[in-house]
């Protein structure tokens, strides 16, 4: 091996997926490389994640053909990155191997202090769509429903225009409905559109609500107020600005 080459070696001999000639390459080439046993040593909070799972091969019973098939990609990219000797280490397959052996998710990035990652800012939640996202970051303003029909929007004003996320709930289809600006000169602007299914949304059945975002060229100044309207002219809900 040359030096190049074994300086990508590292994470992979922290996680023993060396055979035993590159093994014994490795940490004949570890003891006259102050870089790579500076490196190994920083990979010690992951070896330390990875107590009690051990290298691949001591993992127990045979992987299931999902875990194969990652363990499989991870060798295979390990050798493609020998192959380029682009000098990156093999740290991400730590996240991946603690993931498929014990639930554990370990995440670093090349070239970081080895801080652990910041969390996820207060009220944000992965799982959320954006209009769901930007619903519940804001401060909502409730509107007024016809038949049951309850809701809101969270509004901003943007350089465009004005931008809003909607809260629908207690409606049945299957219909098609708008959510439009009303400006204060009376002018009509379509938000944005979607279709109702005969499930509906926020009913008994079906709890979840619909959340949906659009555009007006308005000014937030300009507007009135909002509405959600059927495509047959029938208003679901009022919200005043």
């Amino acid at each position: 091996m040359t030096s190049q080459v074994e300086h990508t070696d590292v994470g992979a001999y922290a996680l023993g997926l060396l055979d035993d000639d590159d093994k014994a390459a490795f940490e004949e080439h570890l003891a006259t490389c102050p870089p790579c046993a500076a490196e190994l040593a920083d990979l010690s909070g992951v070896a330390g994640a990875l107590v009690g799972i051990g290298p691949l091969d001591d993992l127990g019973p045979p992987p299931s053909r999902g875990e194969a098939e990652v363990v499989d990609l991870m060798r295979r990219k390990r050798t493609a990155d020998r192959r380029a000797r682009r000098g990156t280490i093999v740290i991400g397959l730590a996240a991946a191997v603690t993931l498929v052996a014990g639930g554990l998710t370990v995440g670093t990035q090349l070239g970081d202090s080895g801080a652990v990652p910041p969390p996820a800012a207060a009220g944000h939640h992965d799982h959320l769509g954006p209009a769901e996202q930007f619903y519940a970051d804001g401060t909502p303003v409730a509107g007024t429903g016809a038949r049951g029909v309850t809701g809101g929007l969270v509004i901003e004003s943007k350089a465009w225009g004005t931008h809003a996320a909607l809260k629908l709930s207690g409606v049945k289809g299957p219909l098609e409905c708008e959510l439009v600006s009303v400006s204060k000169s009376g002018e009509r602007r379509v938000m944005t559109g979607w279709a109702v299914p005969a499930a509906g949304y926020g009913v008994p059945g079906q709890p979840d609500p619909l959340y949906m975002h659009g555009g007006s060229p308005y000014p937030l100044e300009q507007i009135d107020h909002f509405e959600v309207v059927t495509t047959k002219g029938e208003k679901l809900l009022t919200v005043n600005v």
